[in-house]
């Protein structure tokens, strides 16, 4: 099982979550952040630290967010590996708690 990064994160990007993953497998876009499927341990750590609210385990997916673990798999295979906390998103506390972000999705 994995934990999922959802459409919350989108323009806000908070990287909580990174610094505390023991096995580094959060990966980096322009404006969102995804969990590698096969590199997560299925730890939890993550899912309280995120601000957005926006990691899941995936079988507890909210509704609507289920092509969310096709997509963080899709990206990780892409992006850059982040293993250390940055700033969020400077119009992050805008974009928190919006939803249907996906078409803001940078790729």
């Amino acid at each position: 099982m994995t934990f999922v990064v959802t459409d919350n994160c989108i323009q806000c990007k908070y990287t909580d979550c990174v610094e505390v993953c023991p096995v580094d497998c959060f990966y980096e876009g322009p404006n969102f952040l995804v969990i590698d499927p096969d590199e997560c341990i299925d730890c939890a750590l993550c899912e309280p630290e995120c601000p957005a609210e926006a990691i899941y385990s995936e079988d507890e997916l909210p509704e609507g967010q289920e092509k969310f673990l096709e997509l963080n798999e899709e990206l990780a295979a892409k992006w850059p590996n982040i293993t250390e906390k940055k700033d969020p998103l400077p119009d992050a506390a805008e974009w928190d708690g919006k939803a249907n972000k996906i078409e803001h999705l940078q790729k």
